[in-house]
């Protein structure tokens, strides 16, 4: 069988019961040893994280001081991991989960050590949104372009960045991609019993609009805020519409200050993140996304999944599962607003949108059938050494 070194940035991994460990303990399952590189920086004062096993995946954070030495503490771990697995005997294989810094740290082992290299692309660093939002995302973005076409496959989770990547292809130097995007366990989602009735919760309101996501920049919440200011006061079938967003990040004191600014304190409403947002998907009235740039939308599949209708900017899953007017709605942050309003006008449409999803679903592979494309992907790879 296989033996896999990931790197990765995801320190959720680390967490107890965390979506992103679970995940990760699937994968063993397919592999003969599955060894993760986690890029983590060690606070000051702490001794930061420990090795973990859980059975036969193996978690390395490298405890780096800094961002800056992120790459080259992922390539000192990963060569010892590499040493140990007596090459030229084992089927080894190396995936990072960016074609950024850890793109880069498995360019750097695969060529030290002859392995094939899969690089995954999560995030549409394409768009314009992203080159703009910092200089380390302009460098990321040049990097990406040298490390894509050096690398033996790629994995993407949607057909928007491979349609990117193929359009930046001109001269076909790129390995091929392969399409799988991020499992959702649908029968999973649709079984859970409400733990959390948002109605009960928050009773004072007749309409739960929600957004779950990280606070930052990209997600563009504030847009969101505006736009609900501007529907607020709307001659519709309800009266006492809610903002509920669940998340934590940079961007909180900003959008509060938003929020304070435009008299909205007692209807739009902050709560910290949870891992558990299914019984919230299942108790609201509509789902929110309106980030400018994404690689999947991960929190609008699981909404839609839970039969909750979604509304979201043009960005990741929009036009593949998202798609607008048939399982549900995609706008503009300039006409977000509008959407909204023409879902408050017509509600039944959010059973048109169910029915329509439930087909799509249809479609999405199984846990099983999931694991085996993934361990496929990289199995393609060592016919390439």
């Amino acid at each position: 069988m296989l033996k896999v070194l990931m790197l990765s940035s995801d320190r959720n991994i680390f967490k107890e019961n965390s979506p992103a460990r679970k995940r990760m303990a699937e994968y063993g399952k397919i592999f003969e040893e599955l060894h993760i590189v986690v890029l983590n920086k060690r606070k000051v004062g702490s001794p930061g994280e420990k090795h973990q096993s859980l059975g036969n995946v193996f978690l390395h954070p490298t405890n780096s001081p800094g961002r800056w030495f992120f790459v080259f503490d992922a390539i000192v771990t990963g060569a010892g991991i590499i040493r140990g697995w007596k090459l030229g005997v084992d089927e080894c294989a190396i995936t990072s989960q960016d074609p950024f810094e850890m793109g880069l740290a498995g360019y750097l082992l695969k060529r030290k050590f002859n392995l094939p290299l899969q690089l995954q692309v999560h995030t549409d660093f394409l768009s314009p949104f992203f080159r703009r939002e910092s200089f380390l995302n302009k460098i990321r973005v040049l990097l990406a372009k040298f490390l894509l076409p050096r690398a033996d496959g790629i994995r993407v989770v949607s057909e928007r960045i491979k349609k990117s990547l193929e359009a930046l292809d001109a001269e076909n130097k790129m390995p091929e991609i392969t399409v799988l995007p991020i499992f959702v366990d649908i029968e999973k989602i649709r079984a859970e019993e409400k733990s959390v009735n948002l109605h009960e919760k928050y009773h004072g309101h007749d309409f739960i609009i929600l957004m779950a996501s990280r606070l930052t920049r990209e997600k563009n919440v504030g847009a969101a805020i505006e736009a609900f200011d501007k529907i607020r006061h709307g001659a519709f079938s309800v009266s006492k519409p809610l903002l509920l967003i669940v998340g934590e990040g940079p961007e909180m004191k900003n959008l509060q200050l938003i929020t304070h600014n435009l008299q909205l304190e007692r209807d739009v409403v902050f709560e910290p993140w949870t891992e558990d947002l299914i019984p919230y998907y299942k108790s609201a009235d509509l789902f929110l996304m309106t980030s400018n740039y994404e690689g999947y939308g991960l929190a609008a599949v699981e909404a839609l999944a839970a039969d909750l209708p979604v509304i979201m900017t043009d960005v990741g899953v929009a036009g593949e599962v998202i798609i607008d007017g048939s399982s549900g709605m995609v706008a503009s942050s300039d006409n977000l607003g509008d959407k909204i309003v023409e879902f408050l006008r017509d509600r039944r449409v959010a059973e048109k949108f169910r029915q329509n999803s439930r087909k799509l679903f249809g479609k999405f592979p199984t846990m099983e059938k999931y694991l085996r494309l993934y361990r496929e992907s990289l199995e393609k790879l060592l016919l390439l050494k």
